[in-house]
């Protein structure tokens, strides 16, 4: 038996064909497959950019907290050395107040030798939980508002190039 020439030639032109459109599908997925690729490569650096932002936001609220930290433990330190100088007598809590004039009387004692106005032990006690209170409250606003200026406002840039 053999084969006409027309014959050969379609034996020899399909497997061209097959092999045509078999390599043309593969081409196309590997067209997909670098376009996802680009798009993972992508994502990757904009994920390991926010973990780099993050990481700078996260640090910047530390050294906010320790600061703020280290301002209330050296405001508390001065309270509780205050109070104890006071409890030694070394210094004295004076209240600024004046006492309404006393009619003279003659021959009676006189105020000649009255001291300052000073505050009881009970109020001694609470005046100082009140500074500690004040200070503690005072570090509070401050590093919110530190917080505020450093997260919420909006930041200028960094290597930007006009």
């Amino acid at each position: 038996m053999t084969l006409s020439p027309l014959r050969l030639l379609l034996l020899a032109i399909v497997p061209l064909v097959v092999m045509a459109l078999v390599i043309n599908v593969q081409l196309k997925q590997l067209d997909t497959a670098r376009s996802e690729r680009d798009l993972a490569q992508d994502e990757a650096k904009g994920l390991r950019e926010a973990a780099r932002i993050t990481g700078e936001r996260m640090a910047q609220a530390a050294a906010l907290d320790l600061k703020h930290t280290q301002e209330l433990n050296r405001a508390q330190q001065y309270n509780q050395d205050l109070q104890r100088a006071v409890d030694r007598g070394d210094q004295r809590l004076l209240v600024n107040a004046t006492c309404p004039a006393v009619p003279a009387h003659p021959g009676g004692a006189g105020v000649a030798d009255a001291t300052p106005a000073e505050l009881t032990a009970d109020a001694r006690s609470a005046y100082f939980t009140l500074r500690d209170q004040l200070d503690l409250a005072r570090q509070m606003i401050l590093g919110l508002q530190d917080r505020i200026r450093t997260f919420c406002t909006p930041q200028p840039a960094t290597g930007a190039t006009p």
